[in-house]
């Protein structure tokens, strides 16, 4: 068995500097669930991993601070992405959190939906690498800190 990016402490490991951002990534695929994991966490970010919709809700009213973004995948059981973003977007607790929608569904109803709803990106993950959405992610959040 090989060793894994978690048995060597993180990005830190590889020279990255922490970054002082904490992310939920829900995803209910494993291996896609593995890769943006690791992308992110060798960028330098804290993340949180949610199984399902409905685990990335619990997630959410437990974490605090709450996290500074969430990804949410739309096809997910227990509670689908669209679901899960409506339910940040009404909660008085959560409404300020970035969400970036990561699908597979790459048709323009699903994007114009997410971004009605309330999500600041939409990207389908069969066109982006997972570092390249590690690194729109990061200019999203810092656009978002520009504007505050």
């Amino acid at each position: 068995m090989g060793a894994s990016l978690k048995d060597f402490g993180g990005a830190t490991s590889y020279g990255m500097e922490p970054k002082n951002i904490k992310l939920l990534l829900a995803e209910d695929n494993a291996l896609i669930r593995d890769l943006y994991e690791n992308a992110f966490r060798l960028m330098g970010y804290s993340i949180e991993i949610a199984i399902d919709g409905q685990d990335a809700v619990d997630k959410l009213e437990q974490m605090s601070p709450v996290p500074d973004l969430v990804l949410l995948d739309i096809l997910m059981p227990k509670m689908n992405g669209y679901d899960v973003l409506h339910y940040i977007k009404n909660s008085e607790k959560l409404k300020n959190i970035l969400v970036v929608m990561l699908t597979s569904l790459g048709d323009d109803e699903a994007a114009e939906k997410t971004l009605s709803l309330g999500a600041s990106a939409f990207f389908v993950k069969d066109e982006h690498e997972p570092s390249e959405i590690a690194q729109k992610v990061e200019d999203i959040i810092a656009k978002s800190r520009t504007v505050k």
